[in-house]
């Protein structure tokens, strides 16, 4: 039996990747792992059977046999370690690979998320233009240490990774903020990934799925 992943019913991000089920689509698909999904609703994720899977209410989840996992992180960590194809076979590359891993969603991701959230939900405050200013500037920051590092190289560290795998799918939470568009060689390490085969069919299959909710909600 392949593994089993879970998904929005009905994505809040509205086809465009950012959905965490992403990270596993992507490293299943560049591994070659075929996978099943278990699409849940917003209100299924508070249900006694999926918090069992995920102690917090989220996606996604990850189901093998009697193995049961939930963090995106650790779940790409696991497969990367089952698979070949996303992690070095040489032990220090391989320690380096996980690095950025955590680098990605440690370093990058909190305050990436947390503009992303501002930019949502927070434009109607007094204090929002000031808050902004701040929140992008504290980004910037990130992005030009991550610019400074990779350089002219097409891979954080050597080969294609789950370490680059886990950063564009953290970087791609900024594709509304125009931020991205500051760091040509950032967006070009993002093109790069997304011209990546596998990720184009992960992309597209989640796609598919909100497609076919929203068209599903326009039926009478």
């Amino acid at each position: 039996m392949p593994p089993t992943i879970t998904a929005f019913a009905n994505s809040p991000d509205r086809g465009k990747g950012q959905a965490r089920d992403m990270r596993l689509r992507w490293a299943l698909e560049e591994v070659g792992q075929p996978y099943d999904v278990r699409l849940v609703s917003f209100a299924a994720l508070k249900d006694p059977a999926h918090l069992a899977l995920h102690p917090f209410g989220q996606i996604p989840t990850f189901e093998d046999d009697d193995l049961a996992l939930f963090e995106s992180g650790a779940i790409v960590l696991h497969i990367a370690e089952r698979h070949a194809g996303l992690l070095p076979t040489e032990p220090n590359a391989r320690a380096r690979a996980t690095a950025w891993m955590f680098a990605a969603l440690s370093t990058l991701e909190p305050p990436i998320v947390e503009l992303g959230m501002a930019m949502l939900f927070e434009r109607d405050k007094s204090w929002y233009a000031e808050r902004l200013t701040m929140l992008r500037d504290r980004v910037r920051v990130r992005l030009g240490d991550l610019s400074r590092h990779l350089g002219d190289a097409d891979w954080l560290d050597g080969a294609f990774s789950a370490g680059d795998l886990m950063m564009v799918t953290v970087l791609r939470r900024l594709n509304a903020s125009g931020l991205l568009d500051e760091y040509p060689d950032i967006a070009a390490y993002v093109a790069r990934c997304e011209a990546r085969p596998a990720f184009m069919r992960a992309f597209d299959a989640q796609l598919a799925i909100f497609t076919a909710a929203s068209k599903g909600s326009q039926d009478p």
